[in-house]
């Protein structure tokens, strides 16, 4: 089985290149996932069963400013990996997010597979566009909705809410985090090892797959800050008091049933979760 895994460099594909060792790893100056005629000079000759798409353009805010390179990164590259799996019966993974929800204001209850999406800001719909592209243009496809991921390879980017909270407890006296936007913030490794186990599968489809359980930002602020023995005060605030210039979901909880049922796994609730990866980076 020859897997090409995008993205091997970032936060998921590094713990997705743990789980699958033999996978060829390509980073992005590897290959342009907007560019067919790149794509394919790169595919071709690695001729791959199983190409994993963990490239995303995923800067929230920006994407406002530019939605044309969201939409090509987030919906076009993954359109264009899609065209070309379906061409050569190649399975196309696809990673997509949480965001792709937060419309309906007042959600109380995990979304499954099958509720209806409802992003509200660009980051969001350029990311649906992507899964759409990819259910439409690829029948053997898995694409795998997560959230707030963090891991050992922090993105160049914009690093993770893991690490800034650390660093800005040593730079500040008191932090201020949202205390209104519920989710599952998720360690890379778990993510990784349930995606390997469902690439075991050809159960094709859309699955979730996140830590368990469900969180404010605050609240895991408040963690990492104790598990790691810092006495900087976490102050709750709401997302009134911290404006930002795209919208977030109020609620995006993933509900991970499907893909557990699927593989016999469970995943980690989020704190275990966060003990783990808080005593690796220590």
């Amino acid at each position: 089985m020859r897997i090409a895994l995008i993205g091997a460099a970032g936060q998921l594909g590094t713990d997705l290149l743990k789980c699958l060792p033999h996978a060829h790893p390509l980073t992005h100056a590897e290959i342009e996932i907007t560019d067919s005629q790149n794509v394919a000079a790169v595919l071709d000759p690695l001729a791959p069963d199983i190409v994993v798409n963990t490239a995303a353009y995923n800067l929230v805010d920006k994407a406002e400013d530019e939605p044309e390179r969201a939409f090509a990164i987030n919906a076009q590259g993954p359109e264009t990996l899609a065209r070309w799996c379906n061409e050569h019966n190649a399975t196309l993974v696809h990673v997509s997010t949480d965001y792709v929800f937060g419309a309906d204001a007042g959600r109380t209850l995990p979304y499954t597979e099958a509720d209806e999406s409802g992003p509200l800001g660009v980051y969001g719909r350029s990311k649906l566009a992507g899964e759409m592209a990819v259910q439409g243009g690829c029948p053997r496809h898995f694409v795998i909705r997560t959230c707030g991921l963090y891991g050992q390879a922090a993105t160049k980017s914009k690093g993770n809410f893991v690490k800034t909270m650390l660093r800005l407890a040593d730079e500040r006296s008191e932090l201020k985090v949202v205390s209104d936007q519920h989710c599952t913030p998720s360690y890379t490794a778990d993510v990784a090892a349930m995606i390997a186990a469902i690439l075991k599968t050809t159960e094709y489809g859309l699955y979730h797959v996140t830590n368990s359980g469900a969180a404010t930002w605050h609240a895991v602020a408040a963690e990492v800050l104790r598990l790691a023995g810092k006495s900087t005060p976490v102050i709750p605030i709401p997302s009134s008091e911290y404006p930002t210039k795209a919208r977030r979901p109020g609620y995006s909880v993933l509900d991970c049933r499907k893909a557990e049922q699927l593989t016999g796994l469970t995943m980690p609730d989020w704190e275990d979760a966060l003990g783990r990866y808080l005593a690796e980076i220590h």
